[in-house]
């Protein structure tokens, strides 16, 4: 493996375990330095276990550091930031990947894991974007790593549940679907420093795709086939990102289930209806709309075949 990234400093937020791991693994291994942040908590959220972070820094060596507080809060992401540059010079990887999962039917659904599922997947991402993204304008003005500035890259772990929706993860989907939202605002407002920040879904088996409980035969067969998928290809497509190659890559989502390699398509308008009167809205969704419609279909069905390893 090349050190593609040697000299750059990266934040990998829940990178202590699984998917996390790989991309921080990866990123060192290309020659980047990487401060590890994860809390060490259950899948839920619930409790903390400082050795995850610091066992894998101390394998990695000195050119990994740990931080094990939660980033669900903006005191926290700033000291992860703060970390980076002390440690390391300055900061100019972030990768996203801190989630935890409370799964309930929207109508059995407690307000309180609401907000918990809301704090860490998406306020938590947030405030790292916020106390990192100002630190790479410094560094894009004083042209860090070379002349034209072209180190800083941003990246968030989304996840299909997202775009397509599954049963009972009201919360966690929709924090997936608002990190995409939030991916193409800071590529706008990054771009003129020439930061990029794009969105990757991954298909790897993982701590919460253990958790899922398939609800029909279809995702009983995605639990069996596409949920054995290692992490690596993952890791790899954000090391790609995070490199200079993928220096005029901003603002997409792609994913990773394997060796496949996708580009997701984002929401625009694919058909039109001309309505001049409201009695005429049903025949002219009907005739001129309906044809589009997205059938209602879960992720875990929608990717059901056997993944290309």
């Amino acid at each position: 493996m090349t050190e593609s990234l040697k000299g750059r400093s990266a934040l990998v937020t829940g990178g202590g375990r699984g998917i996390g791991r790989a991309i921080a693994e990866t990123l060192h291994a290309q020659g980047a330095s990487v401060v590890i942040a994860d809390s060490g908590t259950g899948i839920d959220g619930a409790g903390s276990d400082p050795k995850v972070a610091q066992a894998l820094a101390q394998a990695l060596g000195p050119r990994a550091c740990a931080f094990a507080d939660s980033i669900a809060s903006p005191d926290a992401a700033k000291a992860a930031v703060d970390l980076a540059v002390a440690r390391f010079g300055g900061l100019d990887i972030v990768v996203n990947n801190a989630a935890i999962l409370r799964d309930a039917f929207v109508f059995k659904a407690d307000p309180m894991d609401w907000q918990a599922v809301l704090q860490t997947n998406l306020s938590g991402a947030f405030y790292v974007l916020a106390a990192a993204t100002p630190v790479m304008r410094e560094q894009a003005k004083s042209n860090r790593g070379g002349t034209p500035y072209a180190w800083g890259r941003l990246v968030n772990i989304v996840s299909t549940a997202g775009f397509f929706g599954n049963y009972g993860q009201a919360a966690y989907a929709a924090t997936k679907a608002a990190l995409v939202g939030l991916t193409r605002v800071v590529a706008l407002d990054m771009s003129r420093s020439r930061v990029t920040c794009n969105a990757v879904a991954p298909f790897a088996a993982t701590r919460v795709t253990e958790s899922i409980k398939p609800q029909n035969p279809a995702q009983a067969a995605y639990k069996e086939t596409a949920m054995k998928i290692p992490a690596q290809p993952v890791a790899d497509l954000v090391a790609f990102l995070a490199g200079d190659e993928a220096a005029g890559i901003s603002g997409q989502v792609f994913g990773a289930r394997g060796r496949e390699i996708y580009l997701f398509s984002q929401p625009r308008p694919v058909a039109k209806a001309l309505v001049k009167a409201a009695d005429e809205l049903g025949a002219q969704i009907e005739r001129h709309l309906a044809p589009y419609f997205v059938a209602l279909e879960t992720d875990l069905e929608a990717f059901a075949q056997a993944p290309v390893l």
